[in-house]
């Protein structure tokens, strides 16, 4: 399996990068220090994933940086992605990993403790708590998880955690020091003027919540 960093872990969404493609964002993204990146796009057939994944995959090797693929197992399989995210209404984690093998990275959205659990005991490789704060980019979660509901996930399980949802520089060394490894956005990074900037500020408060933790 690849190693993989969840520090700073950038979502694509095409809809919320201001007409930059996937390509722009996901190499500035990492210019400015991404070290994951997810591809996501639900509303694409699975041929035109699967030729932007292969492009993104060269830009995320040429960095050393992990790419998965968001629910679509066919199209992470074909184009030799890093691996698959998968969230609770996706499909089954035992599934994918069955699929994927031992050798591909394997993330699973969860809501709560009990989720990251199963998730654990089906394969996963590192739990996402999902809906964090109130965000606009994602608006069917339900309350949000707060920090409180956050470090409940992260006791749950030995597996990293990354926290998502509402994230930006003001809040991003809170939700470290609550107990995530790191934080995945999505508006933060594909919507900022300055992407690298953005990654390089996100980053920099990462660092900071790390060494808050004494």
């Amino acid at each position: 399996m690849p190693r993989f960093d969840l520090a700073l872990y950038v979502v694509t969404d095409l809809g919320l990068s201001r007409n930059r493609d996937n390509a722009e964002v996901v190499r500035r993204a990492l210019a400015g220090g991404a070290t994951m990146i997810q591809y996501r796009e639900k509303s694409l057939p699975d041929d035109a994933m699967a030729e932007e994944a292969a492009h993104l995959l060269v830009l995320c090797r040429a960095a050393g940086v992990p790419l998965v693929v968001n629910d679509r197992i066919d199209v992470a399989l074909r184009v030799g992605a890093d691996g698959l995210h998968v969230g609770q209404g996706d499909l089954d984690p035992g599934e994918a990993r069955r699929r994927l093998g031992d050798g591909r990275i394997l993330g699973v959205s969860v809501h709560d403790a009990g989720e990251a659990r199963r998730a654990e005991a089906l394969g996963a490789d590192y739990i996402a708590a999902n809906g964090l704060f109130p965000t606009a980019s994602k608006t069917d979660l339900g309350a949000p998880l707060g920090l409180d509901g956050l470090a409940r996930i992260a006791a749950a399980t030995p597996l990293p955690v990354v926290a998502i949802g509402g994230i930006h520089a003001g809040n991003a060394a809170s939700v470290v020091r609550a107990g995530a490894a790191g934080i995945a956005v999505i508006s933060a990074v594909v919507s900022a003027d300055d992407i690298e900037g953005a990654c390089a500020a996100l980053r920099q408060a990462v660092a900071a919540g790390m060494a808050g933790r004494g």
